[in-house]
C-alpha cells in the first residue's frame, strides 16, 4: 500500500505537468485509453473472459460509477494546476470522512455519534486548510472538495455494486465506461502533443495501470480496512514532490488543517473496523 501510493504520487505530478501545457480532458482521455486496455487485461484474467467480467445485473449502475470516476479524475487533475500537489492533497484527504458521511443515506448504514464527531472535528480541519474569511480564501480550493466528494460517491456505489457483482466487474466497467466517456469528451480538445511530452504521457499511462496492479495485489493479501490508512501516506508524498519539483509552499494552516483531517479520518477508520468485527 505505501509502494501504491508512492507510485500514485508520481503519476499525480506527471498528470499536473501535463495538464499545465494541455487540455485537462485530453490528457486524462488518453490516460484513459492505456487504462481501458488493462482493465480489460485484468477483468479477463480474473472473471476468464471478458464477457463474464463484463456481465452484470446493474448495468446502469455500473455505468454511473466508471463516469463518475473519469469526471473526478478531470477535476482533480484541474486541481493539480489551478491549486498544486500540497493543497489539493490536503483537501483531498477528506474523501474518509465524507465516504462515512454518506453512508448512512447512500447504503443504509448507521453512522454512531463518535463518528459523526470525528466527521465534524475533520471538516473543522478542511476550514483551516481553506481559510475562509481571512481574505486569502480561493474559491478554486472548492476544486479539490469537489473532487473528494464524487470519490466518496464512487467508493460507496462500488460497495453497493459489490453486493451483486464480482469485483473484476465492478473494475472492467470502472476503466471501460469511463474510456468511453472521456473519448466522447475529450477528443474534442485534442492539440498536438510535442515528442518530449508523449514520453512523459507514456510514463503517466504506465504508471497510472502499475499502481492500480500494486493495489490490486495489496487486496489480495490483506484487507482493505487493515491498509486504508496507509493511503494518507499519499498526502506526504504528493506534498514532497510538489515542493520539491513544483517549488509549491506549505504553510502553517495546511499542515494543522490537514493533521485534523487524517487524524480524524482515522478515527472513523479504526470506529468502522472495530464495528466490523463485533458484527
Amino acid at each position: 500500500m505505501v509502494s501504491t501510493t508512492l507510485v500514485f504520487a508520481i503519476q499525480d505530478a506527471f498528470s499536473r505537468h501535463l495538464a499545465g501545457e494541455y487540455n485537462v480532458m485530453m490528457i486524462v482521455m488518453i490516460r484513459y485509453w492505456f487504462f481501458g486496455l488493462f482493465v480489460m487485461a485484468i477483468a479477463r484474467r480474473q472473471a476468464g473472459s471478458i464477457r463474464n467480467a463484463a456481465r452484470t445485473e446493474q448495468p446502469v449502475l455500473q455505468i454511473f460509477r466508471g463516469v463518475l470516476l473519469a469526471l473526478e479524475i478531470c477535476v482533480m487533475v484541474a486541481g493539480f494546476v489551478v491549486l498544486g500537489l500540497v493543497e489539493s492533497h490536503a483537501v483531498f484527504a477528506c474523501y474518509p470522512l465524507l465516504i462515512a458521511a454518506l453512508s448512512g443515506p447512500v447504503l443504509g448504514e448507521r453512522v454512531g455519534w463518535r463518528r459523526w464527531a470525528a466527521i465534524g472535528v475533520g471538516f473543522i480541519g478542511i476550514l483551516i486548510v481553506l481559510k475562509p474569511g481571512f481574505g486569502v480564501f480561493k474559491p478554486a480550493a472548492i476544486i479539490p472538495l469537489i473532487a473528494a466528494l464524487a470519490f466518496a460517491l464512487y467508493g460507496l456505489l462500488t460497495r453497493y455494486a459489490a453486493r451483486k457483482d464480482s469485483a473484476a466487474t465492478s473494475f472492467f466497467w470502472t476503466g471501460v465506461a469511463g474510456a468511453v466517456v472521456m473519448t466522447f469528451i475529450g477528443i474534442w480538445f485534442w492539440e498536438p502533443m510535442a515528442p518530449s511530452d508523449w514520453g512523459l504521457m507514456a510514463i503517466l499511462c504506465v504508471s497510472g495501470a502499475f499502481g492500480h496492479f500494486l493495489l490490486i495485489k495489496c487486496y489480495e493479501v490483506a484487507e482493505a480496512s487493515a491498509v486504508q490508512p496507509f493511503a494518507y501516506l499519499q498526502l506526504i508524498f504528493a506534498s514532497f514532490v510538489g515542493v520539491t519539483v513544483f517549488n509549491e509552499s506549505i504553510s502553517l494552516n495546511v499542515v494543522i488543517g490537514a493533521g485534523i483531517v487524517i487524524s480524524a479520518g482515522l478515527f472513523t477508520l479504526w470506529r468502522e473496523r472495530q464495528k466490523a468485527t463485533r458484527s
